[in-house]
């Protein structure tokens, strides 16, 4: 098939891209002209490559017969600074652009990329421009598809981690504290729970969903990705710290929880079962796969 992949040379979006590569699809990425590819550095030259500033949506479809689906992996958190502006074009309008062309030229998938947090029960106060701009285009989805011929598929990920990720993100920032060994690590109490999801069986989800097309019964579809396990952080830090040989001070509790904290985020991965999906990498394997990324060595110590 022929898909255009927004976000590629992100963490997501570049797994993604290769998983698709691998297998056998016509692979092209919008992405922005100063855009580091550092991700996709083993891949660029079998991609083909469209820079926002110089391409326009309608063009993009016009040429070379349009698209079979598009995968919208692009997003904006607002953590570096950006306008609520910037976060609304990057979370509604760009997509916003894409799906009303995929309706015009008749391309039948649109793959949307949601979060567990982006819910009716989950927290807004952080990040809140992130979450409701996330919130606004999947109204606009559901709207747009009630009379249109296109499929409309929300990937609504859990807790996403594995290699490649920003430096930042949880994981890859207490495994890097672990293994520094840093005098100690001021955390929350811990109880919150997640569902981890390796981001290679994250992006098997979509592929596996691409192939079924126009298959699914309904024009709006979602499908909760995560492993159908639900860790509390206390039990993932305690794991990293023992596979990583740390002698890092773990400082549960010295840390307050943030407003409106989710305490427990635990997919449904009934629907996606039933296509044939299932997670494959276990969080031990998973955690391992970060660890040696960043210098650790393998450790058979991982907390149940």
């Amino acid at each position: 098939m022929r898909v255009l992949v927004t976000g590629a040379t992100g963490f997501l979006g570049s797994h993604l891209v290769k998983a698709l590569l691998h297998d056998g699809h016509d692979v092209h990425i919008l992405k922005r002209r100063d855009s580091n590819c550092w991700r996709l550095a083993d891949v660029q030259s079998e991609l083909y490559s469209h820079n926002r500033e110089e391409t326009k949506i309608d063009r993009l479809f016009q040429e070379g017969g349009g698209y079979d689906a598009v995968m919208h992996a692009a997003t904006s958190y607002g953590r570096n600074g950006e306008s609520y502006r910037a976060v609304l074009e990057a979370n509604v309008a760009l997509p916003l652009q894409l799906l009303e062309a995929c309706i015009r030229y008749e391309t039948p998938l649109f793959f949307n990329t949601d979060t567990f947090s982006n819910t009716a029960q989950g927290s807004i106060e952080r990040l809140i421009g992130y979450h409701l701009t996330k919130r606004h285009f999947l109204e606009w989805g559901q709207h747009l598809v009630k009379t249109a011929s296109i499929h409309f598929v929300n990937m609504r990920l859990e807790h996403l981690y594995g290699p490649a990720d920003s430096p930042d993100k949880f994981i890859p920032y207490v495994v890097k504290s672990c293994l520094e060994n840093h005098m100690e690590l001021p955390l929350t109490a811990g109880e919150q729970k997640r569902d981890f999801i390796h981001v290679q069986d994250a992006v098997r989800a979509y592929v596996l969903l691409l192939r079924q097309g126009v298959k699914m019964p309904t024009s709006f579809s979602e499908f909760q990705v995560g492993s159908g396990t639900a860790t509390p952080i206390k039990t993932l830090v305690h794991s990293i710290h023992a596979m990583t040989g740390s002698t890092t001070c773990l400082r549960f509790g010295a840390l307050p929880y943030p407003p409106q904290e989710i305490m427990h985020s635990q997919a449904d991965v009934e629907p996606l079962q039933r296509y044939g999906w299932h997670s494959q990498i276990s969080l031990e394997e998973g955690l391992l796969s970060v660890i040696e990324e960043q210098g650790g060595g393998k450790h058979d110590h991982f907390q149940k």
